[in-house]
């Protein structure tokens, strides 16, 4: 949102400042570049950060087929403008991101030509999401041998205040999966690649790391998946009613939801942090 949680930017600057931790920050939110992260960081009086700690899954994404993709190839996007951005500042050649270009035909996805350049498909947040759109990501599946089916991440809804909700990306990823009878290589939280990004460009102990998220599914298991220490944050959807009914089930992909420890929120630490 556009509105910091009351408390958490004074939280995490006292971590950094005081305290010495190096902060990331991780977001499967596809529809900004790092820079817009960056600016919106410390336009809501976050820690002063540089977009190298900043990891969306529109650049993890850019950065995943930036090596994936052999010299030459180009992505066909599923997606908007900051997806398009990362993957220009990549190097990584694309075309599909934005409006269709023929909006007036419901089929064009099925008899556009396709470039021979493609070797993948990626899938992330988009506003102009069409059936032409789904038509052509299948086509260049199944008529471009090895074509490579990436989604920016699998959050199925985005909640909105008053209990409503909004479609997420994964509503997208499923529909290009469901058409193309395959799964997609998801880059977002909580799959492990999101984590090895940040391993990469800092010398990271999990033992010594603290993943810190509002959800279980998300945050939380990608923590617990890559040995980290997790922190979970009663801010957004996910209730304590939610972790005491995974905590005591017996099946291990419900326990591997469950956090080490648990706030109300973030600024809940501030005491702990005082001089």
């Amino acid at each position: 949102g556009e509105a910091a949680v009351p408390g958490a930017a004074e939280a995490l600057g006292r971590l950094e400042a005081r305290a010495g931790k190096r902060l990331c920050y991780v977001t499967n939110n596809s529809s900004r570049t790092r820079q817009a992260y960056t600016e919106k960081l410390q336009r809501l009086g976050f820690p002063p950060a540089e977009p190298r700690q900043v990891f969306g899954s529109a650049y993890c994404s850019a950065r995943y087929l930036r090596r994936a993709l052999p010299s030459g190839a180009a992505a066909y996007v599923v997606g908007g403008a900051a997806l398009s951005a990362e993957l220009e500042a990549a190097g990584v050649a694309h075309l599909g991101a934005g409006p269709a270009p023929a909006p007036g035909s419901a089929l064009f996805g099925a008899r556009a030509p396709l470039d021979p350049a493609v070797g993948a498909v990626l899938v992330g947040f988009d506003e102009h999401f069409s059936y032409g759109k789904l038509c052509l990501a299948l086509r260049y599946l199944l008529e471009r041998d090895g074509c490579l089916l990436v989604g920016t991440n699998r959050d199925h809804r985005l909640p909105l205040e008053g209990g409503s909700a909004v479609p997420g990306t994964g509503c997208l990823v499923k529909a290009v999966e469901t058409a193309a009878e395959r799964e997609a290589f998801i880059v977002g939280k909580p799959s492990r690649y999101m984590f090895e990004c940040v391993a990469s460009e800092f010398r990271i102990d999990p033992a010594r790391t603290i993943m810190v998220g509002d959800r279980l599914d998300t945050d939380i298991l990608m923590g617990n998946s890559c040995g980290l220490t997790t922190l979970l944050t009663l801010t957004g959807v996910t209730t304590l009613e939610e972790v005491e009914g995974h905590r005591s089930s017996d099946c291990p992909q419900r326990r591997s939801l469950v956090p080490d420890y648990y706030v109300d929120s973030i600024a809940d630490l501030l005491p702990a942090l005082q001089d």
